[in-house]
């Protein structure tokens, strides 16, 4: 039995009227940069997440460097995130000119942990900067609590996380800006590149839609460098058409999540995900852990059933920093102890019961072994 990672194919298949309709509207339309497809999307994006604002932008990438360069970050400026994401994160970062500081994360969850933040802080701190990763929100009441007591601004990473939630309130509406991603494999994605960006703050947004457009809010007129970070039309409206069924296709990511937990349960040397009471997560990707992760994916792959590690090594540990002058790595234990050792299970939309039995049959033969 073949059993993909993610199956876009079928949820294609499954929209393909609609999607093949909108496509079509905006090819005949022929304006393809901004207009009324992209401002319905970041009307409908600040809906859903409950912000006042959302810009969009080319990619998640671009939205959090976007909301940084609107905060004003840059070189000399430290910014505490997590070891334990993609690499698009400190990037960002980086690209500013500005430091990524790392704390270690919570085991389980796989969030930067909140009770270490505290001490990472020093003079040189602007921001802080949680990855909701795998779609569960980070603990982020005692992190505002920090950051207010500090005096520090906050950025959710929310790229893997639309639609969790945290004590009922949406990812991307809990901090001072949020940066999504519409990668075509997260649980909201378009057919290429896309992202956006959303927050409550009115001089942000502008800030950083000023900058996504060349620095220019009058065309040909520019008084600071910015980037070209456009969402097109086509995208948009893929967006706009997948939104509402977001909720329908992440409580299928829970359902399927709830029985792998059922069928795993008790197998030695296996630990899966946990979930925090304080909120709901999406589910963006079931990781479990093993040191036998080699095998166990080894195993799946001869069976026909996708899988990749989440992630084969920690960010303090890339070489892009071991490479920098001065650059002493921190003791983050929890993060390496990851390393090659977390990786994910079928687990999208649609999967059938039959096809998680599969894949938990494999898992437990080769953990047995």
């Amino acid at each position: 039995m073949g059993i993909p990672l993610l199956d876009l194919k079928a949820q294609y298949v499954s929209l393909k009227d609609e999607l093949d309709a909108v496509w079509s509207e905006v090819m005949s339309g022929a304006g393809f940069i901004g207009g009324p497809k992209v401002r319905a999307l970041e009307e409908a994006i600040a809906g859903y997440c409950g912000t006042q604002y959302a810009v969009a932008c080319g990619n998640g990438t671009d939205a959090l460097f976007l909301i940084l360069a609107a905060m004003g970050i840059g070189k000399g400026d430290e910014v505490i995130t997590t070891p334990f994401t993609f690499f698009a994160t400190v990037e960002a970062i980086a690209h500013l000119g500005a430091t990524p500081v790392f704390v270690d994360i919570e085991p389980g969850t796989y969030n930067l942990d909140v009770g270490k933040l505290e001490v990472a802080i020093t003079g040189a701190t602007k921001a802080i900067l949680p990855v909701h990763i795998f779609g569960q929100c980070v603990d982020m009441d005692p992190l505002l609590a920090i950051a207010k007591s500090h005096g520090l601004r906050v950025v959710e990473d929310a790229c893997q996380a639309i639609g969790a939630t945290y004590k009922g309130r949406c990812a991307g509406s809990l901090a001072d800006a949020a940066a999504f991603s519409f990668f075509p494999s997260k649980n909201l994605g378009c057919a290429g590149d896309g992202g956006c960006i959303t927050t409550d703050d009115e001089g942000l947004a502008l800030k950083a839609r000023k900058l996504a457009a060349h620095g220019t809010t009058k065309k040909y007129f520019h008084d600071t460098f910015g980037a070209n970070s456009r969402l097109d039309a086509l995208q948009a409206a893929i967006l706009l058409a997948k939104l509402p069924h977001l909720d329908e296709w992440n409580g299928q990511r829970r359902a399927a999540a709830a029985v792998y937990d059922q069928l795993l349960a008790g197998v030695a040397g296996l630990s899966l995900p946990e979930v925090r009471p304080y909120g709901e997560p999406v589910y963006h990707l079931y990781v479990v852990k093993s040191e036998k992760a080699e095998n166990v994916m080894a195993a799946l792959s001869a069976a026909g059933i996708g899988t990749a590690l989440y992630y084969p090594l920690a960010l303090h540990e890339q070489e892009v920093f071991t490479k920098q002058p001065g650059y002493v790595a921190p003791s983050l234990p929890v993060a390496e102890s990851c390393d090659a050792r977390t990786f994910a299970l079928p687990c999208f939309p649609g999967i059938t019961r039959e096809q998680i039995e599969c894949v938990a049959g494999v898992v437990k033969e080769a953990m047995a072994s």
